[in-house]
């Protein structure tokens, strides 16, 4: 009850509950939150401007975004619950076998875990997600063994810490057998830390696992993710200076621009560029 009142007390601890619940609630409730269906595709609509029928607007298939957004929630916290479960069930496993054991056991283990943080993040995972196929449930795993070099770390250092505590020194005295020293007196001093660490390491895994799902190695379409689409890069094209005069900036891909074309959206603006976009496709056709 102490715990619950000082939480009410922190103003960002309960804005940071309410986002949660907010998602967790827009999750569940997906089907019947959502506007549309969000693999109903028009390419009629396509990259349509958000208002009155597409909140958020609409992607380059005419898809409703705000529709994906809401059922892209459900991958986002399976993926970043389940990841974060296998991260921490893992490295609690790797850690305490290695600070407890000590020794050349203990060595192996961190060389191999240092081996696997020296690897960037995202290269691992794409490792792991190639070796196993793309797929949510791949993904899922290869986030999930992504974090668990990082939490074996924090494990092993607190178990070293405490089996030299001397409460723990009595209870081997005592005669106490490994598995109650581990469960009864290391456990539930390492659990409040990994449970903060877990926290963070949920976003970490969306933003991963929407970074696989972007590059083709995660959650396949139509599925509703959060991972970035065309009509987002779209959208900072014409938003980002000097192309404000959306939505008259068009083509959206800088890729079919001219070397004219460029030089021209820089000095003149893109609804100048527009105007000499079809001379310039006639120069390039001829």
């Amino acid at each position: 009850m102490d715990a619950w009142s000082r939480f009410r007390r922190n103003r960002l601890a309960l804005v940071g509950l309410v986002l949660v619940v907010v998602l967790a609630l827009s999750a569940l409730l997906a089907p019947w939150l959502a506007p549309y269906d969000p693999a109903r595709q028009s390419l009629i609509e396509k990259r349509a401007r958000p208002g009155a029928k597409y909140v958020l607007g609409a992607d380059e298939f005419g898809r409703d975004i705000l529709s994906r957004v809401i059922y892209g929630s459900r991958v986002a916290l399976l993926v970043g619950v389940l990841s974060a479960t296998i991260a921490v069930v893992g490295g609690l496993v790797l850690g305490m076998m290695a600070g407890f054991s000590g020794g050349w056991l203990d060595s192996l283990m961190m060389r191999g875990i240092e081996i696997l943080l020296a690897f960037p993040y995202l290269l691992l995972a794409l490792a792991i997600v190639a070796a196993l196929g793309p797929g949510s449930l791949n993904t899922t795993i290869a986030v999930g063994i992504w974090g668990i070099p990082a939490v074996t770390r924090i494990v092993r250092g607190s178990v070293l810490a405490l089996r030299e505590t001397e409460y723990v020194g009595a209870a081997r005295a005592l005669g106490a057998p490994m598995w109650a020293l581990l469960s009864r007196h290391i456990l539930p001093n390492i659990l409040p830390s990994l449970i903060v660490y877990a926290t963070l390491f949920m976003a970490n895994a969306i933003l991963l696992e929407a970074a696989l799902s972007f590059l083709g190695l995660g959650v396949q379409p139509p599925t509703a993710s959060w991972r970035p689409s065309a009509a987002t890069s779209c959208w900072w094209r014409r938003t980002w200076p000097p192309c404000r005069a959306w939505p008259s900036c068009s083509p959206c891909s800088p890729s079919t621009w001219s070397a004219t074309d460029s030089a021209t959206r820089s000095t003149r603006g893109c609804a100048a560029a527009d105007e000499l976009a079809p001379a310039s496709a006639a120069r390039s056709g001829a």
